[in-house]
């Protein structure tokens, strides 16, 4: 498919209307839920309808440093997309209509490139956030993600730098994983806060837990406790085990949480973050995907990755309907390819539709407020009734997961960045660049971990 010639003026030609909303604060991260960073699953059609059906704020994808550095903004003057593009492919792209909601997430490992970085993409969003909890080589291997986490030093020289030099309107929040020692997991989060974050978002899992590993949600409570002790009036934002909105419930009523971050069930339905989730995704979301898709000539591969991740409720659409889409899709190679499933909705119409539910309901003003049966204490203990809790003075169990990484022994080690070599960053197409031939040996994309 040809692509249209992109204009490199710092706004579009055609601006959609949108709703004028104030920068970001502290509160705006209380008593929402969230659309989780996600490898490939965080792309701009997504992060649309996240926000079209209720994501109070959506966070995009890690990009690494180095990797934005190198990019060059561009600007299509028919949709509006601004896309920072690499040699050959899209590194980065969103749209005017979410920037009031957008938390853009760095992976980084050096407090100047971090900024650089921040600075570069900063007129697009409204947030920056650092990722200390992804385990995953792409990002481990060079002291990012969550080698942060046996850095402190470092990990909090990075939050202080990007509040040091980002203007006010922009937020710098972190994103972290449970440490084994309980103790060592409060003192990370003190200094994290002290920094000057106006949120925290922390994983319940550790470094060496996969998805398949229960999340230990209610180590959550005490710390949401112990930064609340600390009056600096910093959100705290569960991420782990939580699939819709509903579910959201649950976990705030177990752990205190202030907000609520979800993936995995993102990635099946983006309109989990609604009362109301769509059923028969195949009929209700899998067309207007990718009619948008197609509009925002997001990469297919990258489209094709997305739907095929969809799920849900069966009302309607049979099970033999459902494998005959997927099987179509499975054959694609391009839009062309599932013309027929897209219907005869343009998608300018669909972009369109979205900006106009975005106005109509603005993603900020859609919060959980928790009514006072779901808040009691009563309540908690009744969803706590099967959990496990660590016993005191314990560590939590370090499962190995699927061939996880496990954490170093030599906890006070520095990680410093590998001398005389780029880091790297997934690309829309699934594929890395800027990363040597070696370090694509180590790990394989498909067992890339969604909820870092």
């Amino acid at each position: 498919m040809s692509r249209r010639t992109h204009s490199t003026s710092p706004t579009p030609t055609r601006p959609p209307k949108r709703p004028k909303l104030d920068h970001l604060t502290k509160d705006d991260f209380k008593n929402g839920v969230f659309l989780a960073p996600m490898v490939r699953s965080g792309a701009l059609p997504t992060r649309l309808f996240a926000l079209k059906h209720g994501a109070t704020l959506v966070w995009g994808p890690e990009i690494v440093d180095k990797a934005i550095l190198h990019s060059t903004r561009e600007v299509d003057p028919v949709t509006g997309v601004i896309s920072y593009n690499g040699v050959s492919r899209a590194i980065f792209a969103t749209h005017p209509v979410e920037k009031p909601h957008l938390i853009y997430q760095i992976g980084s490992a050096d407090p100047d490139l971090a900024v650089q970085a921040a600075k570069t993409v900063m007129q697009d969003v409204s947030g920056i956030d650092l990722n200390c909890g992804c385990p995953k080589p792409f990002s481990t291997h060079a002291g990012m993600g969550a080698a942060l986490l046996t850095n402190s030093d470092l990990l909090c020289s990075i939050l202080t730098a990007l509040r040091r030099e980002m203007p006010p309107h922009i937020t710098v929040t972190a994103k972290i994983r449970l440490l084994p020692s309980q103790e060592d997991t409060l003192k990370l989060v003190e200094r994290i806060v002290n920094t000057g974050i106006s949120a925290l978002t922390v994983h319940c899992r550790t470094r060496n837990m996969r998805e398949k590993d229960k999340a230990v949600i209610e180590r959550l409570k005490e710390i949401v406790d112990f930064v609340e002790g600390m009056g600096k009036g910093i959100a705290v934002v569960e991420n782990g085990d939580c699939l819709e909105w509903e579910d959201a419930k649950r976990v705030r009523a177990v752990t205190g949480a202030h907000s609520v971050m979800i993936a995995r069930g993102a990635e099946a339905n983006p309109s989990c973050f609604s009362p109301e989730p769509l059923k028969d995704v195949e009929a209700t979301l899998v067309p207007a995907y990718l009619r948008l898709s197609q509009y925002l000539e997001n990469h297919f591969n990258l489209t094709k990755f997305c739907v095929n991740q969809f799920k849900g409720v069966r009302v309607d659409v049979t099970k033999a309907e459902s494998h005959a889409i997927r099987q179509a899709l499975t054959q694609a190679k391009d839009y062309t390819d599932v013309n027929d499933m897209m219907g005869s909705f343009s998608g300018e119409k669909e972009l369109q539709a979205i900006i106009n539910a975005i106005e109509n309901n603005p993603p900020r003003e859609h919060r959980m407020i928790l009514d006072d049966e779901t808040e009691s204490p009563n309540a908690a203990e009744s969803t706590q009734a099967h959990a496990t809790i660590t016993p005191e003075g314990t560590q939590n169990p370090e499962p190995p997961g699927s061939g996880a990484p496990f954490l170093p022994s030599d906890m006070d080690r520095i990680f410093t960045a590998i001398p005389g070599r780029d880091a790297t960053t997934p690309t829309p197409s699934g594929r890395l660049s800027l990363i040597p031939i070696q370090a694509c040996q180590l790990f394989s994309l498909v067992d890339l971990d969604h909820v870092d």
